[in-house]
Parts: C-alpha cells; structure tokens; sequence
C-alpha cells in the first residue's frame, strides 16, 4: 500500500515530502499545541535535538518575524543550528533557503523573517534588542546562563504571546531545574536510541557498551536530570550559592593539567582547568576562570593549555610529575618554550588532596566565574575511592597550588590543624 502510495505522487509531491518535517519527525519532536511559554525537549546526544530546534524556528518564522538563535558559545550557533547538516541552511527547500550574514549575526528567511544569533558566553547582546521568540541550545551547558536567559526573557516582548524553545541535554542546575517546574513549560523527551535509524550502528554499539547502566548514560544518552551522588565531596547548591559573573583583580592565576595517557576516541580527557587566587595576602577566595580540557593528541592538548596561559594571562602552568609529568613540560614547552611549567608530586590520596579544596568552596571561597557544565557534573558526581576524572583533577591541581603558596597567616595554620587529622594536608588557607 505504501510503494503503491509513493508511486502515485509527483515530482513535485515528493519534493514537498521530503520538506515535510511533521511527516517525518517522532510525536516528541513535534511542536506541541496549547499555551505554553517554554517547550523544553529535553533529551540525549544524537536523538535529533538540533533538526526539532531547527524546524522549530522553521514554523516560528510563519508566526513572527523576529526571534533569536542562542548557543553556548559565539561559534555554535553557526557551526550547529545555521550550517550544520540539521542547520537551518540544509532544512527548508532549495527556493527558500536562508541568507546566512555572519558579520551582521544574523539570518533572514525567505518571507522577510530574521533570527539574531547570540552567545551565552556574552549575556548583554540580549540587552536592548526585541524578538517574539528564540531557540536555546543546550542551555544546560551555558556559561552565564541565568543572565542570557533572563535577558533573553527581558526581550522577548514583540509578539502577542513570544516563546522560547531549550533544546538540551540535561543537568540539574538550579536554573534548568527552575524552567522544568514551571506550569508554563512544556517537556518533551527522547534518548539517543531513538534516533538510531539516523545514526552510524558502530556509534550506537560504542555507547551500548561504554556507558549503558551507568549514571552518565542516564543523563547523556536518555536525557534524564541526574541529582547530586549523595556521597560527593561537592554540591550544585554549594557551587550556585558563590558562582560570580564578575572578574575581580587576581594576584596568581594558575593552569592546572592532568593529561591523558593515550589519544583515541575512548581516551579519557586532558583536564585543563584555570583558577586564580584574589589578590591581598589576608584574601584567600579562589576562582574557576575556564575550563579548556579537550580529548586530542599531545599537540593538541599542549596548544591548548599554551593558548588558555595567554588568553588568562596566567602565571603558570601546574602539572602531576607522577602522571607523565616531564613529557607534560615537554609538550607545551615544544609549543611555546616561555610558559613556565611547575612539576608537582602527588605524596597523597587523591581524596585527600580534594577535601581541603571541598571544604574551601563549603566555607563560600570557592567561586566559579560563570558555568562550567562539565567540571561541574564531576565534581558534584565523584564519590572518594573512584576512579577521579580528568577536568576535577586538573581543578584540584590548580586551586591546591593556589593554597599551598598562599601567605601562612594565623587563620590559615587553624585552619591547617583542622585538616590535620584527615591524613595530611600540604598547605592550609588564608583568611577568609
């Protein structure tokens, strides 16, 4: 019935077909009805976030003539939601194909309609400008997502009723915890498996085996919101109380590295996190300024650690003597032989050299300028006696050195003989 069905339309007929997004997509992925002001497709990698989001935009236009296109940074809106093989360039028929102008940021369809492009990395593009409604994607992992999205919303008042679209993996941050409880949102789900006609079948067997029955396949591959290990030395709460979006005046900044041992597909991360001291010798806060960590070759990871010591203006770099530690300075010094590379022996158990770190971000000298999606989910998710992943090494690398060769006030011995007991502690804190 089907063949005999096809066989029946026209050259025409099928070329519309193949444009007809509701012919082909999930239920799930279908634009819901009803009043909504938030629809939330919350979902895993690969199961099609990006097509859903696209094609939302795609009746969007039809309904309003200005909107804004937002990704995590200035490139991914381009890279993914414009040319991307689900991107707006690739979805709409031949005649109606958008012109894309990337010096203005924007796209202007073929019925007058425009989508801004912004970066969550830069929320005060959103100040000022007016839309009736905007596509967000992977908001979970945005930089400064509070104040995009309030921005975002300050805006959005062009249309009799404007809405917003989040296509994202999930996380349990306050603010995507927020948006899931509102009674004007919308939830939509899907898991990479259900994509899997689109999908190569080597990438869905790597995952099957790699990650199925593990609390990351729960977030990254079924979408779900995964809450905080009950036995983590950190928690979401304890990061949003004292996360900063302003830079204050530094006196050290520090490159943490914990490197990979290998360079394929399955090889874990280099860890490359940046974290600085403030300045005054009674001040003991410690910042999070990016997160840099990569999967790639020593080339690759060494350009990248060189590259995040010039863009932050560090000091040093810091790196595990035990853990590859002279082909470490090798590496980035064979890149940029001036960055200054301190090698530093691991004497203690990896929970050991985290508590201290921990207790500083506890005590509300933690600080994060902006968010850092992946490091975050380590830290709030390994629990002592596993197995440490690479951006929460590289993080507790760079804020121990921080300590260690902070001034040995009066509060920082208390606060040394506190630690005392937990085994040891190679430093201690400054006044808080």
């Amino acid at each position: 019935m089907l063949k005999a069905w096809l066989a029946d339309l026209t050259e025409a007929d099928c070329e519309a077909l193949l444009y007809d997004w509701r012919f082909w997509a999930r239920p799930e992925q279908v634009c819901p009805a009803g009043n909504w002001n938030v629809w939330f497709y919350r979902s895993g990698r690969g199961s099609g976030k990006t097509r859903t989001g696209t094609e939302f935009v795609r009746e969007e236009i039809e309904r309003w003539p200005r909107g804004a296109l937002i990704g995590r940074r200035a490139a991914d809106p381009r890279d993914v939601l414009i040319e991307g093989p689900s991107g707006l360039l690739n979805i709409f028929p031949p005649h109606q194909r958008p012109n894309y102008e990337p010096s203005k940021r924007k796209v202007t369809f073929h019925n007058g309609a425009v989508a801004h492009i912004y970066s969550a990395e830069e929320p005060d593009q959103l100040r000022g400008p007016q839309h009736g409604w905007a596509l967000c994607d992977e908001l979970a992992a945005w930089k400064y997502a509070r104040e995009t999205w309030d921005n975002l919303w300050y805006g959005l008042r062009e249309s009799s009723h404007p809405r917003a679209m989040v296509a994202s993996t999930p996380r349990p941050t306050l603010l995507v915890k927020e948006i899931l409880a509102d009674v004007s949102t919308v939830i939509s789900t899907g898991s990479t498996y259900d994509n899997r006609m689109n999908l190569p079948r080597a990438y869905i067997d790597m995952i099957r085996t790699k990650y199925e029955g593990t609390k990351l396949a729960r977030q990254e591959i079924y979408g779900e919101v995964i809450d905080d290990s009950v036995d983590a030395l950190w928690t979401r709460a304890m990061i949003d109380r004292y996360r900063q979006t302003k830079r204050p005046e530094f006196g050290k900044i520090v490159v943490g590295v914990d490197p990979a041992v290998t360079a394929t597909e399955e090889s874990a991360e280099t860890g490359i996190i940046v974290a600085a001291r403030q300045g005054g010798i009674h001040d003991g806060h410690i910042y999070v300024l990016d997160d840099a960590s990569l999967r790639g070759s020593p080339h690759a990871w060494g350009s990248a650690v060189v590259a995040a010591y010039h863009k932050n203006m560090a000091d040093i770099v810091i790196a595990e003597k035990n853990n590859g530690g002279d082909m470490v300075k090798s590496t980035i010094q064979t890149v940029d032989s001036n960055v200054p590379v301190e090698l530093v022996h691991a004497s203690r158990g990896k929970r050991t050299r985290a508590e201290p770190i921990s207790a500083l971000y506890e005590q509300g000298r933690g600080h994060h300028l902006g968010t850092f999606a992946e490091l975050e989910d380590q830290m709030c998710q390994w629990v002592p006696g596993d197995t440490s992943p690479d951006r929460l090494d590289a993080l507790v690398w760079a804020c121990s050195s921080l300590i260690e060769n902070a001034p040995l006030t009066q509060e920082r011995v208390v606060v040394y003989d506190a630690f005392a007991d937990m085994g040891g502690l190679v430093g201690g804190f400054d006044k808080m």
